[in-house]
């Protein structure tokens, strides 16, 4: 199996204001398709080279360092295209918005929680909202390109949202300022999407 970078459904300026073409252009066609060329290099050869992008993760402490770095930035940015829409914002509904509300109390307090996660995690990393073992939800962030479907991860689960506070993804627009960044994305959530990985992780 040779793992492709995937399209953009949207166009590189489909998110603005929020987030710039030029960081959208950059983004997927040199940081994305890095990741994703050179997981395929550190696969090359290794009796994991067929295998799906999730079980290699959820045996990662398995695999070099490369396919860990390079496996993680290939599939939390397949997640993060998906996760985001020219028609996003707003609130979930259903299912998913009743079960933010009895774990976290609202919604609010769910935008709270998940942008403290993702604006403290310090230098490169990602923040999640996940299903975890027990089918609650949780907020977790990780360094770098981990995620929670690492065997090595802190808080293990399937995340159904994410957002990455690499420097690249922002800086252009917002230089230092993540929490601005951070308020901005929850105006380009796919709530639609969010919602169909809840599903399916429940």
């Amino acid at each position: 199996m040779s793992f492709t970078l995937p399209d953009l459904t949207y166009g590189f300026n489909g998110l603005e204001p929020h987030i710039d073409a030029r960081t959208m252009e950059i983004h997927h066609d040199l940081h994305h398709n890095g990741y994703t060329n050179n997981l395929n290099k550190a696969l090359e050869g290794t009796d994991a080279a067929n295998s799906s992008i999730e079980d290699i993760l959820a045996n990662i402490s398995n695999h070099s360092g490369a396919v860990r770095n390079n496996g993680g930035g290939y599939y939390n940015h397949c997640m993060f295209w998906e996760v985001m829409s020219p028609n996003g914002g707003g609130e979930p509904t259903g299912a998913l918005a009743e079960d933010i509300t009895a774990k976290f109390g609202s919604f609010e307090a769910f935008k709270t929680e998940f942008s403290a996660a993702a604006a403290t995690r310090f230098g490169s990393g990602w923040a999640w909202l996940i299903v975890d073992a027990t089918g609650n939800l949780a907020v977790t962030s990780t360094a770098n390109q981990d995620n929670p479907v690492m065997d090595i991860a802190e808080v293990k689960g399937t995340p159904i949202l994410c957002v990455d506070v690499w420097e690249h993804a922002y800086y252009l627009k917002y230089q230092n300022r993540r929490p601005e960044y951070l308020t901005n994305f929850f105006n380009v959530i796919n709530w639609t999407e969010v919602s169909k990985r809840f599903e399916a992780a429940k």
